[in-house]
């Protein structure tokens, strides 16, 4: 079982940044890692993913140019760099752990969530 644990979250207003932060309790270079929301009354979307070595990236169209996804394996840290945030950046956001880098990802494993809040 792999546990991953955000943090970061926070309220920040339109045009700010956060930087998010996930860490893991197992080996972590094994893994393809990712971010996901899921914003009050929609479903959970993806919104960027890595692979193991961290020389690929991918990200859902919205964030493309404002958010910026790294890993620090000897960390055990994957991050999510957030520039220009808009209100509808407003979500939980979830870390994930995937056996596959694919795109978009598909979580074998789920961080338990952390608040992202853009007021206008």
């Amino acid at each position: 079982q792999v546990q991953l644990v955000e943090s970061g979250g926070g309220l920040v207003q339109a045009g700010g940044s956060l930087r998010l932060s996930c860490t893991t309790s197992r080996v972590f270079g094994t893994y393809a890692m990712g971010w996901f929301r899921q914003a009050p009354g929609k479903e959970r979307e993806f919104v960027a993913a890595i692979n193991l070595s961290g020389d690929r990236t991918y990200y859902v169209d919205s964030v493309k140019g404002r958010f910026t996804i790294s890993r620090d394996n000897a960390k055990n840290t994957v991050y999510l760099q957030m520039n220009s945030l808009k209100p509808e950046d407003t979500a939980v956001y979830y870390c994930a752990a995937a056996y596959v880098f694919q795109t978009p990802l598909v979580a074998d494993y789920w961080g338990q969530g952390t608040q992202v809040t853009v007021s206008s």
